[in-house]
């Protein structure tokens, strides 16, 4: 079968004659993707860049902030990325091949650049189009971190996503190095490759870090004999879709790990950043329970948004994320928490408040709630799958339908498949 997946690793002329020289890629086209505004061009990214340096100070400044507030300039606006379109033919050349090969053409590691190259532009990124592609590339990540680090090498910063929209660069900049054998083409590879993984003593079946944080939830080592987890997988983690990794795994299967916490109760959840444990609990936890502390974990307990989203709190009036929100591609705005979907772009109008609007929430996924506070009787609402606070219903929406008004703070975008 035919598939597209796209690739950023530094200056997309070099990326491009890579993948052109592998057998079973049918086309490959350089262009530009990532950012959030419309029909960028080579001097756009260029100007829209942040010369960031790529250093350990950058990385701490970063952990914790999303994709989009990693490339983000001050004024909102998110900075596409040199990336290349790669078409192949599944039957010739293996999704896995290609994902190895990107890990292997450059420094993962470097934080808004490639070598000398410096500028958000030149983030390292990878944009699938599939399921299995977007499996792939985690798996591929995790193993390729372990290589990484054996080596002395820091934590992988690669942007991962699925493709939101490829616009493609300039003629001038197609085929490159083709028209310009002795142009510009610097090797950022770090030298690690997949092949040194045999002599590797990491077994098939270990689960180890894969960098940034992530969430493992330790199970029996039977599968099936923990009645606990099973009733936690029901009520919680079969629901969850964040961002942030969540694994299941027996205890025995850890593997360079710094955890505090023993592990012999079953379930006991771990939040991990970089493989260190931040925070444990032996035992099940109620939905609500596991939603609070995913909140300070990932929001930061003096966030803008988990005060929205645990204390009922308000979005500023045209606050930044509602400037980045109100006017996306078309899609759907989940749950920050959860990952579940809330509000669907279809629906979305504006109001002219400074608050997103809807005239209607996805079925089934948030709940009404009288709401008596600073002595005005209004609707609140909530997500069902996190009990987080959404925002209010008012019934002044167009043509009669009632009106959503939603911090936006508290959601994450998914543009819809093929846009």
């Amino acid at each position: 079968m035919i598939f597209e997946i796209f690739f950023a690793a530094g200056c997309f002329w070099g990326v491009e004659k890579n993948f052109e020289n592998i057998d079973g890629v049918i086309d490959v086209v350089s262009g530009y993707s990532g950012g959030n505004y419309e029909n960028p061009s080579y001097e756009d990214v260029l100007n829209n860049r942040i010369p960031r340096t790529g250093t350990f100070l950058d990385i701490l400044n970063n952990i914790g902030l999303s994709v989009e507030e990693k490339a983000m300039n001050d004024n909102g606006l998110i900075n596409h990325t040199e990336t290349v379109k790669v078409v192949y033919d599944s039957s010739q050349v293996s999704t896995e091949s290609l994902i190895k090969n990107f890990w292997e053409i450059h420094d993962p590691t470097q934080l808004n650049r490639q070598g000398n190259d410096v500028g958000n532009n030149y983030r390292s990124a990878i944009y699938w189009t599939t399921p299995e592609q977007k499996e792939i590339a985690y798996s591929t990540k995790q193993e390729f971190q372990t290589l990484l680090t054996a080596q002395g090498y820091g934590q992988i910063v690669t942007e991962m996503g699925e493709l939101e929209k490829f616009w493609p660069a300039e003629s001038y900049h197609q085929n490159y190095l083709l028209k310009n054998p002795n142009g510009y083409c610097p090797d950022h590879s770090t030298g690690v490759s997949f092949l040194s993984q045999s002599s590797s003593k990491i077994a098939k079946n270990d689960v180890v870090p894969i960098g940034g944080k992530e969430i493992i939830v330790i199970g029996p080592e039977i599968e099936g004999t923990c009645l606990f987890c099973l009733e936690f997988e029901k009520k919680v983690t079969s629901k969850y879709k964040g961002t942030i990794p969540l694994r299941h795994s027996p205890a025995s299967a850890l593997k360079g790990f710094e955890l505090k916490t023993e592990t012999w109760a079953t379930p006991t959840i771990f939040f991990i950043v970089d493989g260190i444990e931040v925070w444990a609990h032996q035992g099940i936890m109620s939905s609500e329970e596991f939603y609070q502390v995913l909140g300070e974990f990932k929001l930061g307990k003096d966030s803008e948004a988990f005060n929205v989203a645990f204390n009922d709190g308000t979005d500023r009036r045209f606050c930044k994320q509602y400037e980045i929100f109100k006017d996306t591609p078309a899609g759907i705005f989940v749950d920050k928490l959860s990952g579940r979907p809330l509000f669907d772009t279809a629906d979305r109008f504006n109001s002219k408040t400074g608050w997103l609007s809807f005239t209607k929430p996805v079925d089934n996924e948030v709940y009404e709630k009288l709401d008596l506070s600073f002595g005005m009787v209004r609707t609140e609402i909530r997500s069902v799958s996190s009990d987080i606070h959404l925002g209010h219903v008012f019934n002044d929406g167009p043509d009669g339908m009632p009106r959503y008004c939603v911090n936006a703070t508290v959601l994450e975008f998914v543009p819809r498949n093929g846009v």
